[in-house]
């Protein structure tokens, strides 16, 4: 069974400038995505998709590959992950190499550790699923979320006006890290979650938006924290 690790990062970044080959704690944070792929030992190839030289020549030196440079279309602040994805797929297949699943792994995720890698993989096998990736759990029921209505505040959903917080469902969303897919199965859907996709449920030390300065150094803290339990 071959596999493929995809790791999108592009040059460009509005928020944080170089964002994917910024230090974080003291290492460019694409180095982090990069080790926990190569440690897995699940991998024919861990290649990165980029359009910057430097970030390929960052990403060569922790030991990823860059069989290709990724198209000017997908360059961009409007290319999905999915585009990214299949253009990887499709130059793959010129050079006559095929995989039958991808892990795509985002630059700026340095909590991804080589067991969760491989946990999620396993999960993808065993349970014959699309994809897999991991999902953390709102900190706050969503049921009762707020919103403004001009200057006025009222509830999303008046339905739950009264309920408790400890009696509504708990609701989940996309850690923003992995995703394991089926390569056959995202060729004919061309998304990355199907109605047959799976997730493994992370902690909230283990998971932060980085999109800003602020994440970033929270960022930190967490991986600091994490490295003391």
């Amino acid at each position: 069974m071959s596999n493929l690790a995809l790791i999108p990062a592009r040059g460009g970044s509005k928020r944080i400038p170089r964002k994917n080959i910024k230090a974080f704690l003291g290492k460019p944070i694409i180095s982090y995505s990069i080790e926990a792929a190569l440690g897995s030992n699940l991998f024919e190839d861990v290649m990165v998709s980029t359009d910057d030289k430097e970030v390929a020549e960052i990403s060569t030196s922790f030991g990823a590959q860059i069989p290709f440079f990724r198209s000017k279309d997908n360059a961009d602040d409007f290319a999905t992950l999915s585009d990214v994805i299949k253009e990887v797929i499709l130059s793959y297949d010129k050079i006559g190499k095929k995989f039958e699943n991808i892990c795509c792994i985002l630059p700026t995720a340095p909590f991804i550790t080589s067991n969760a890698i491989i946990e999620s993989f396993n999960k993808l096998i065993s349970d014959k699923l699309d994809s897999v990736f991991p999902v953390l759990e709102f900190s706050y029921p969503i049921q009762r979320g707020l919103e403004f209505e001009g200057d006025k505040i009222k509830m999303v959903w008046n339905d739950y006006l009264n309920s408790r917080s400890q009696d509504l469902p708990k609701r989940y969303h996309d850690s923003g890290q992995y995703y394991w897919i089926n390569t056959e199965v995202f060729l004919k859907e061309e998304k990355l979650f199907t109605n047959n996709s799976g997730a493994v449920v992370i902690s909230e030390l283990l998971s932060q938006d980085i999109d800003t300065e602020v994440d970033w150094k929270l960022a930190e803290l967490k991986y600091n924290l994490m490295l003391r339990k």
